[in-house]
């Protein structure tokens, strides 16, 4: 048995290591495609700002590229399984082959047994109708008393005593056959028992070889067909890359485009709070008053001087995605600021404005994207204001007061934007600064 298990496994010529081998690649390589895409939504934000066609193609790219490899150990562990089947068969084909073969031969020994012991019984029934009849047998009795001589005593003792060993001999042979008959039928059973199962595992392993080439066909398919979306995506990359590039420097652009207007803002609010305090000095001074305070709007320059210094979150139930400071572009190569903290904000989630102020800008920039941007007034010496990027709708017109948590606009996908979220800006005398630098 043990040289028989011993002659499979060669047979088979897959050892366990080789068995082995295939699961740890397949494994390391389904361990990778977990890390890569658990690793998605941080190249989801690299990407942040990336025109949504080229976007969406690193994503795909990163996707397939994940894929490819735990496609390979699969088509390598089907082409395993395929090769053990197809040598399984011929080791099954042979065994079978053998076992019929002793089935043929034992089959052939039981009817020959059968044989010798129908001869064997014959014989014995025989000598019983003769005994039964008188015939050919003589007692000890008789022998004594009718013997004529002494040599007639001898004779007729030794007749009796040839007579009884023949009877004894036959009873011995018919006693053999019949263990031989049962022995055989017992391997016969055993052998017959054995083709049976060879042929129950012949036909498991038609079906198990059948299953691990279709295995195979469908995983050398999905990596050909990997294959030519992996060359597509690339290709969607090369052609858009410069598009990237040129967004890239054209967000900047924007952005400084924004600070400057935000910083003209608060010089026109700060001449205007000049002109109302020069104006109030006028008065006070024609009245004959000292000059100084006096009744007047303070404006939204001033509005929210004494509110807490601290913003609060923009959405019910923040959750950030993705952190203010500079990042590297994967295609264009090159690093940018992200100038905001980016909040999860499934389409259509309210937005809600962090402190009390007055809306400056509830508008579609260049890039299609909807934006407000809030005026908090001074806050510990400097000019506080909040933008809101990336909306789906307005909830607010500019020059509209609103109070903390108020709803100012619903969260989108506008503009250059990987998904629907909020890109929420802070900006400090109109320089932009870390939003959790305020929060």
């Amino acid at each position: 048995m043990i040289a028989a298990a011993l002659a499979a496994s060669l047979a088979l010529g897959v050892g366990p290591a080789t068995a082995d081998d295939i699961d740890d690649r397949r494994a390391a390589a389904e361990a990778r495609q977990r890390a890569i895409l658990k690793n998605q939504e941080k190249l989801r934000a690299e990407l942040e700002d990336t025109d949504a066609a080229l976007s969406q193609a690193v994503l795909d790219l990163q996707t397939i590229e994940a894929r490819l490899p735990v496609a390979q150990a699969e088509l390598d562990a089907a082409e395993a399984q395929l090769e053990r089947s197809e040598r399984e068969a011929a080791l099954l084909a042979q065994r079978l082959s053998d076992a019929r073969t002793e089935e043929e031969q034992i089959t052939a020994e039981v009817a020959k047994g059968a044989e010798d012991t129908s001869a064997a019984k014959a014989t014995i029934a025989q000598m019983a109708r003769m005994a039964y009849r008188g015939e050919g047998e003589v007692s000890s009795l008789g022998i004594v008393t009718g013997a004529q001589s002494t040599q007639e005593f001898i004779d007729g003792y030794a007749a009796s005593s040839t007579a009884a060993r023949s009877q004894a001999r036959t009873l011995e042979e018919l006693q053999a056959a019949e263990a031989k008959s049962r022995n055989r039928e017992a391997r016969l059973t055993a052998v017959r028992e054995l083709v049976s199962e060879l042929k129950a595992q012949a036909d498991q392993n038609v079906l198990d070889a059948k299953a691990a080439k279709k295995a195979a066909v469908d995983r050398k398919a999905e990596i050909e067909a990997l294959a030519a979306q992996q060359r597509q995506k690339q290709a969607t990359i090369a052609e858009r890359k410069s598009i990237a590039v040129a967004e890239i420097e054209r967000g900047a652009a924007d952005q400084k485009a924004l600070e400057s207007e935000l910083k003209a803002v608060i010089a026109e609010q700060a001449e205007r709070d000049r002109k109302a305090a020069e104006e109030r000095r006028k008065r006070a001074a024609a009245q004959g008053g000292s000059g100084s305070g006096g009744p007047g709007d303070p404006g939204p320059g001033k509005g929210s001087s004494g509110s807490s210094n601290r913003l609060t979150y923009p959405t019910a139930v923040p959750h950030i995605t993705s952190n203010y400071g500079m990042r590297f572009h994967p295609i264009a190569k090159v690093w940018r600021l992200h100038a905001g903290t980016d909040f999860r904000a499934y389409c259509g989630t309210p937005i809600l404005s962090a402190a009390p102020g007055t809306v400056v800008y509830a508008r579609t920039v260049a890039n299609g994207a909807k934006q407000v941007v809030v005026n908090h007034g001074s806050s510990g010496g400097a000019n506080v204001m909040t933008g809101y990027l990336h909306l789906s709708k307005f909830a607010v017109s500019p020059g509209q007061r609103v109070a903390r948590g108020q709803v100012i606009g619903y969260s989108g996908n506008t503009g250059v934007s990987a998904g629907c979220h909020l890109h929420f800006e802070v900006y400090v005398n109109g320089n932009t600064v870390n939003p959790m630098s305020r929060l």
